[in-house]
């Protein structure tokens, strides 16, 4: 008796140990982060599309700025480790100069000029997605290593990050709605004019934590040498890092629907406006389960949510498929029938790599965070390919080239699609994320951490129990 309740004394989890405003800056960091990647992996496809460049040719540069991505994130995730700044900072310094150049380098990818030919509109596309992308890598590892060095409670970090994927989706909605609306053939912006409010919002949400944040758990600075075959070991005995973001970019990839999402909205449903009625009537469901959360992460296993929403996301987006087309008031309620699972996915799919970070130290004794970080970095925005992805597929269609600043010159240019074309659309834009989330399922099925084992790994990992007392107290030997 008196053993266990020692052992029950041992995994009790630490007292909350940040402010609501330390919190509140740090949510809102994400919203702007994430206005900024929606500007981007949200419009930027329609954008090409509407500016005279050929589908492959977009397709092909796109997947050749992904190119970046395999050297980028592996090398700022060895810098993130090895780099130690004067005010024993970890994170913070990369957030103020993520400040400057995330806006800056959004906006300057939708300048391109009119009077240049494909060819050069190409050159700047990529040159400017280069520079955005290196800055967002900047962004991504520090945002959310921050919670290592905010708190040392596992549960309270889980919270924390499980609110911040619920403020990245606010500020997503946001661009959408906002873009959508703005860019629709009813309103008559230009991508230009949009973007430009957008990346104002950007700076301003951004500010907060980069001026006011708070490092107070200090990593002990090493001298490990992050060779690229460390780095390769590392993965390698991190296996549930590894099949997590396997599942993760596996359906990202193929969630070819974004991408395609006005095109669908203007030729299928009539107006590009529908797409913004859609994303109030989905946000909805999404934004009342994001104040239950928390309770519901306080009784149930995240992971275990996680992966039975993706079910319940296949079951209904294969509905949508079937039967969506052929009635609006059926594709409506589908939709919205199907946000609720996705609402669960998007709050919990980047809530897992600080637990593979655990199980990684405890299983190697190597705290390398910064390869973490940098591999869901890698892996988030890998998933942008699923714009190419989506371009290709809707190519083989017989797609028709547009050349128009906006929806309102595509409709007073009357150009049409083919019915083949406009089938490409629905099946890119339905059917291929279905596919994509059941091809998820497979290494998702492998992944066994859960949350209190994780809180176990977190008290060994910070010195608190021995390894003894750890080993014990596992529901399972990893």
């Amino acid at each position: 008796m008196n053993m266990a309740k020692e052992k029950t004394t041992t995994v009790a989890a630490p007292p909350r140990q940040t402010t609501f405003r330390e919190r509140f800056d740090y949510w809102l960091y994400f919203y702007g982060q994430s206005m900024s990647w929606t500007a981007l992996n949200g419009f930027l496809a329609t954008y090409l599309m509407m500016i005279g460049i050929d589908l492959t040719k977009i397709a092909t540069a796109m997947v050749f700025v992904k190119l970046w991505d395999s050297v980028n994130d592996t090398i700022f995730g060895i810098i993130f480790d090895k780099v130690h700044f004067k005010s024993g900072n970890k994170n913070l310094p990369w957030l103020r100069i993520t400040l400057i150049v995330i806006p800056l380098t959004t906006m300057f990818i939708y300048l391109i000029p009119d009077s240049l030919n494909p060819a050069a509109k190409l050159v700047w596309f990529i040159g400017g997605y280069l520079l955005w992308d290196a800055s967002y890598t900047l962004s991504d590892i520090p945002i959310y290593n921050m919670t290592t060095a905010m708190t040392s409670n596992t549960t309270e970090r889980n919270g924390m990050l499980s609110i911040a994927r619920v403020y990245a989706m606010a500020g997503g909605f946001l661009t959408t709605l906002m873009g959508t609306f703005l860019v629709s053939e009813r309103v008559g912006f230009t991508f230009t004019q949009t973007v430009a409010i957008v990346v104002l919002i950007v700076f301003l949400t951004m500010l907060p934590v980069s001026v006011r944040g708070k490092e107070r758990i200090k990593v002990k600075q090493t001298e490990e040498n992050y060779t690229f075959r460390r780095m390769f070991h590392y993965l390698r005995s991190n296996k549930y890092l590894f099949l997590f973001y396997s599942g993760y970019v596996i359906s990202g990839v193929l969630m070819t629907n974004a991408a395609i999402d006005l095109f669908v909205s203007y030729y299928l449903f009539g107006s590009a406006l529908f797409s913004t009625l859609m994303s109030i009537l989905t946000a909805l469901p999404i934004a009342l389960l994001s104040v239950f959360i928390n309770p519901i992460l306080k009784r149930v296993d995240k992971f275990k949510l996680f992966y039975f929403s993706n079910v319940a996301w296949i079951v209904v987006g294969a509905a949508v498929y079937l039967f969506g087309y052929k009635s609006v008031p059926v594709y409506i309620t589908l939709m919205i029938l199907r946000s609720i699972p996705q609402g669960f996915i998007w709050m919990l799919n980047l809530t897992f790599t600080p637990d593979c970070v655990e199980y990684g130290q405890y299983k190697t004794g190597i705290d390398a965070r910064g390869i973490a970080f940098a591999f869901q970095s890698f892996a988030a925005k890998f998933t942008s390919l699923s714009q190419p992805v989506g371009l290709f597929i809707l190519s083989l269609f017989g797609w028709v080239t547009i050349n128009a600043s906006s929806f309102a010159e595509l409709q007073a240019k009357h150009i049409t699609q083919t019915p083949q074309a406009l089938n490409g659309l629905w099946i890119t834009a339905t059917l291929v994320p279905v596919i994509g989330t059941i091809l998820a399922l497979i290494p998702f099925s492998f992944y066994k951490l859960n949350d209190k084992d994780v809180q176990i790994m977190a008290r060994f990992n910070a010195g608190e129990i021995t390894r003894e007392e750890a080993d014990r107290s596992l529901s399972r030997k990893y």
